[in-house]
């Protein structure tokens, strides 16, 4: 085949379905948004890196670089709750249940859950995913490293804590609150509060 657009679309047209993972608009906006706030992130955690390795003179100079990342991420952040709470109605309510409303880094970090959430798969398949699984000698782990750490910032919020102090027990118990929330919120089970 020709190395050209149209090469490009019929070895794509070619490939089966199968190979693919049928996913929702709502999941694409929402994964970029969050790839833009993780590569704030990043750029943010370089630049302190730097900075601890220079003298005290030399740290001036990237405090105010540091600062506007800080701006970015979150007027990011803000953006990323606006439109979670557009496409996925369940997200105000896991927010009060794991009483994280105010903390706009652990709200990032169930943002980029949910989406994955929405998928049909359960608990023990997102558990997998998350890498919360017991290893298997000589077989091959398969799981998300964002998603892992977006866990653990959000179970460390959850459980008033440090990622440090984590166990993975705390952060399968958190992923297992999320999960059923989320598939109870998403089929209507919720009881309707009491009117009167």
């Amino acid at each position: 085949m020709p190395k050209t657009t149209r090469g490009d679309i019929k070895a794509l047209i070619s490939v089966e379905e199968r190979w693919f993972k049928k996913v929702t608009e709502d999941f694409l906006v929402m994964r970029r948004m969050i790839l833009a706030y993780r590569s704030l992130l990043k750029t943010r955690q370089q630049l302190v890196n730097k900075a601890k390795a220079l003298s005290e003179s030399e740290r001036v100079l990237l405090k105010p670089a540091i600062s506007f990342i800080e701006k970015q991420m979150e007027e990011m952040a803000k953006k990323i709750d606006e439109e979670i709470v557009r496409r996925y109605p369940a997200y105000g309510r896991l927010v009060d249940e794991l009483g994280i409303r105010g903390n706009i880094k652990a709200q990032v970090a169930l943002a980029e859950l949910i989406p994955y959430l929405d998928q049909p798969m359960g608990l023990r398949k997102m558990a997998n995913l998350l890498g919360l699984f017991r290893p298997v000698r000589g077989g091959k782990k398969i799981h998300s490293g964002h998603l892992r750490r977006a866990l653990q910032r959000l179970a460390a919020s959850a459980n008033n804590t440090t990622v440090f102090q984590l166990t993975a027990r705390m952060e399968k118990e958190v992923l297992s609150r999320i999960w059923t929330t989320y598939r109870m919120e998403a089929r209507g089970r919720l009881a309707m509060p009491a009117q009167g």
